[in-house]
């Protein structure tokens, strides 16, 4: 605010500075009620993980020989506490998750959680790189076929898309693999750094940019047939205008939604096969080799995270919302 204005009608500043605190307040209650409903969602996650854990799991066995008896088999069960009733060992359980502590890795020996924050760098590199090149590839996409609908083009455009929805993650990977790596020798077939990143990144974004075509595609036909762009048409602004400045802008409400759900995914575990395959070092394939060594501090610590990030990016989408559309309002 400019103190040039605030002078010369003061009675307007100070409502136009009014309503901004009033919708700072609103923002912060809203963010305060879903950050509550967020902590219920992670309550039910750690309640999840425990009961699974509990049924199909046995610490004590892993931990001890194989050569060990029965007798120091009893009494470590005793001193891990697997002999208390079960609610004090899950209250013991999540009050070790509010202190980020799950223990040690049974398989590396060192913190649990210090496993999954070193490996959580890499899958946010993927996750981010993939669903950029999704987003570069399939908004223009969708566009061009709801700025021509039902021509050849716009056939292209969905053969396309649904081909990439319907492909196999793990067989694209083995092909890009043996024509990219083996057969042309131009990026390397594992490892960590910005050439290993490209062709998992790749594989990965093939299904989010035909999904991200589509509901781009149906959002733009919707937003074409309003009468705001009949409006903006007859006013003679220029058709590129109309579509990226006009239509695009309010549909990009459902391509930021089904960007911020495939970055949740990638986070849940859907990137597993991809960092399998590519030796990619995330928390999805560290995932993969906890649960083959029985080791499960680590894949507490990997649901547990994976569940904290789902909820915090669902909240900055739709705290997105109101910057794409001012008439969003959190009350």
């Amino acid at each position: 605010m400019r103190l040039g204005s605030f002078s010369r009608d003061p009675a307007s500043s100070c409502r136009l500075w009014l309503s901004g605190i009033e919708r700072g307040e609103t923002i912060s209650v809203y963010i305060f009620r879903r950050l509550s409903q967020g902590i219920i969602v992670l309550i039910g996650a750690l309640v999840i993980v425990f009961c699974i854990t509990s049924l199909f799991a046995d610490p004590a066995k892993l931990m001890l020989p194989i050569t060990s008896s029965q007798v120091e088999y009893e009494r470590l069960k005793a001193k891990l506490g697997f002999y208390d009733p079960a609610y004090i060992r899950f209250l013991r359980f999540a009050w070790g998750a509010i202190r980020l502590d799950f223990g040690k890795s049974l398989w590396q020996g060192v913190s649990a959680m210090q496993l999954v924050l070193e490996r959580l760098g890499a899958t946010a590199m993927l996750s981010f790189s993939a669903i950029g090149i999704a987003t570069l590839i399939g908004v223009p996409f969708g566009s061009l076929a709801a700025v021509r609908p039902r021509s050849k083009l716009d056939r292209f455009c969905t053969i396309s898309s649904l081909t990439g929805v319907s492909i196999a993650d793990f067989w694209l990977g083995l092909m890009l693999i043996l024509l990219i790596a083996v057969d042309l020798r131009l990026l390397p077939t594992s490892g960590y750094g910005w050439k290993e990143l490209i062709l998992p990144a790749l594989t990965l974004s093939a299904r989010p940019i035909g999904r991200i075509a589509l509901v781009t595609r149906s959002a733009m036909l919707d937003e074409l047939n309003r009468p705001y762009i009949t409006t903006a048409r007859s006013k003679g602004l220029f058709e590129r205008k109309v579509v990226f400045s006009h239509a695009l802008k309010n549909a990009a409400l459902t391509v930021v939604t089904l960007c911020g759900y495939e970055i949740g995914r990638i986070f849940a575990g859907y990137a597993v096969i991809v960092e399998t395959v590519f030796g990619w070092p995330g928390i999805g394939q560290l995932a993969v080799q906890s649960i083959s060594n029985d080791d499960l501090p680590v894949v507490q610590a990997v649901v547990f995270v994976a569940a904290c990030i789902v909820v915090i990016l669902n909240i900055l989408i739709d705290l997105c919302y109101a910057f794409l559309d001012p008439r969003i309002r959190y009350t």
